[in-house]
């Protein structure tokens, strides 16, 4: 996840529904549809390959993307054995567009720390490919991606990636380009959303609903998922009191992912 650029003044909020006011968590855990939705047992879903255990690509535009979106079933996949290869598409050195915070070589350290420390709080040793595109502007290496992921994909079972109706560019880019290796190589591709959760509204028109599917994450699963959200310090904790410094997750944005149970669309 990269950070929007700052808040307009009050009043005069852009049609860009990222930066607009978010819909509260409040909101979707009492409307009854998420609930609903057909549940999905990830590992039962892989098919069985003689001689060795399925493989999964998970494909995130910044590093945080997927312990986000797909963090609790991640654990889920290495708790049953299943091979992870995760991709991370950019270094997520633009997350702090703002004065003063370390040089974008420091950031894509401090993600990448972030980003081991919470897959090992999931219990996931994965296999880590990172290509290095620039953070912010993914979508001018679309078709490369789309080369590169079909390569990675070719002893898979299943590819997960951000939603590429997301509205976050590096999310929509990197999904479609998923999309696109997985009709190349007869690959399903999975997608979890992450900004949806904040611009869209429940039964909102605007989701692919009748694709959703829900992953329910037992108690401990959910515990490990808490542990790992804690690890991505440089987004959920304030750089200082000043302005500009606030959290790019605070509180607000990450009850969206503190659920007993992640979303996927297939």
């Amino acid at each position: 996840m990269t950070n929007p650029p700052p808040d307009p003044a009050p009043g005069s909020w852009p049609a860009d529904p990222i930066r607009a006011p978010g819909t509260p968590e409040g909101d979707w855990r009492h409307w009854p549809g998420l609930r609903e939705l057909p549940v999905l047992d990830p590992p039962a879903e892989l098919p069985a390959t003689p001689g060795r255990p399925p493989r999964v690509l998970v494909v995130s535009a910044h590093p945080d993307d997927e312990v986000l979106g797909f963090g609790g079933t991640i654990a889920l996949l290495a708790e049953a054995g299943v091979r992870l290869r995760l991709v991370s598409v950019t270094a997520g050195e633009a997350s702090h567009p703002h004065p003063g915070v370390p040089p974008a070589r420091d950031l894509a350290t401090v993600r990448a720390r972030e980003l081991h420390q919470a897959l090992g709080r999931l219990g996931a040793d994965v296999q880590s490919v990172r290509l290095g595109l620039p953070d912010g502007r993914v979508d001018r290496y679309e078709w490369d991606l789309s080369a590169l992921l079909l390569d990675l994909l070719r002893d898979c079972e299943l590819c997960v990636a951000p939603y590429s109706g997301d509205l976050n560019p590096d999310h929509e880019a990197a999904g479609r380009a998923a999309l696109r290796a997985g009709a190349a190589t007869g690959v399903p591709v999975w997608e979890y959303p992450v900004w949806a959760w904040h611009w869209a509204a429940p039964g909102d028109g605007r989701l692919p609903w009748h694709r959703a599917a829900r992953i329910p994450l037992p108690p401990a699963t959910g515990a490990r998922k808490y542990d790992a959200l804690e690890c991505l310090r440089s987004l959920v904790r304030p750089r200082s009191d000043r302005p500009g410094d606030e959290a790019i997750l605070p509180p607000a944005e990450l009850d969206h992912f503190r659920r007993d149970f992640e979303v996927i669309l297939r």
